[in-house]
């Protein structure tokens, strides 16, 4: 039989201490990846849903809308708020731009 530890009940004391030490790493180490895979399903399942229709919004007093997108335009500015499919019709035909890029007023068949 073939036997490669040592003969002596010190070492394979040491040695069970030593393994027990590293078991104790990798379970905390697997913990904290579990509890990532958790916490990032978790936020996908609960994360609010993509709006239909945004209007990206201006610099200054009021803050006036100055053009329409589709909500899952990609060139939308950091200025936005969610509108319902009504309003962005309403503020397309009231003169405001749609995108460039996604075509809201073809989306919701305004006519120029």
């Amino acid at each position: 039989m073939f036997d490669d530890l040592p003969p002596d009940l010190a070492r394979l004391l040491r040695l069970r201490v030593w393994h027990a030490m590293w078991l104790q790493r990798i379970d905390t180490k697997i913990a904290e990846l579990q509890k990532r895979e958790a916490e990032q399903e978790h936020g996908q399942k609960n994360r609010p849903q993509e709006p239909d229709w945004t209007v990206e919004l201006g610099i200054g007093n009021g803050r006036p809308p100055i053009e329409v997108h589709a909500g899952n335009c990609y060139a939308t500015g950091k200025r936005r708020r969610p509108v319902p499919r009504d309003e962005a019709r309403r503020l397309l035909t009231s003169g405001v731009r749609a995108c460039t890029h996604c075509r809201p007023d073809t989306q919701l068949r305004i006519l120029d």
